[in-house]
């Protein structure tokens, strides 16, 4: 592909400024002035790939100059190991490395995106969430459509957590969702 970018060690080493200055540690992100050049290899680790992202994927602003973004390839052996997260207790448990779900101890039989839908939202109580951005977070893509599919699947989880705990996840009218841990008395 034309516009993609890929760094070997030799290419970074080169390209690595020869000053005792150069910082030790690389930050994850950086700002950069809007007349400063930013030295990409300076960033990224030897052996990465870097592309444009499609214009569809990127989030737009009304009155605002479209985003540009990149989507940054990183070898498995340069990535650091993910923090596992901790299981979410409570009334509805939810723990991501076991991927189960329960209710008062009572499993629930979930498919992937009610799970995934499930623990995002248990993982931030109290937190509204349009439907953009449930589905942008859940689904992992630009959501085309009429709208509807994640009033469809809180309608199915909401039936799956059962009549006593179906109002934790609350409507926002003409919002979205969110989780609202019931309080125990």
């Amino acid at each position: 592909m034309a516009n993609s970018r890929t760094f070997t060690a030799a290419a970074a080493a080169a390209a690595a400024p020869a000053t005792a200055s150069a910082p030790a540690a690389r930050g994850r992100l950086r700002a950069v002035a809007p007349d400063e050049v930013a030295h990409i290899p300076d960033f990224l680790p030897p052996g990465t790939t870097w592309l444009p992202a499609p214009q569809h994927a990127l989030p737009t602003l009304p009155g605002q100059p479209p985003m540009v973004g990149y989507l940054v390839l990183v070898p498995a052996a340069a990535q650091e190991p993910a923090e596992p997260r901790p299981p979410v207790t409570g009334p509805v448990s939810v723990d991501p490395v076991r991927r189960s779900a329960e209710v008062d101890g009572r499993p629930l039989d979930l498919t992937y995106l009610e799970f995934e839908l499930l623990a995002h939202l248990v993982a931030h109580p109290h937190r509204v969430h349009t439907r953009d951005q449930l589905v942008t977070t859940v689904w992992g893509y630009g959501h085309v459509g009429d709208g509807r599919t994640v009033d469809v699947h809180v309608a199915r989880l909401r039936r799956k957590l059962g009549a006593e705990h179906r109002r934790a996840i609350q409507t926002v009218r003409r919002v979205g969702y969110k989780y609202a841990p019931p309080v125990s008395r």
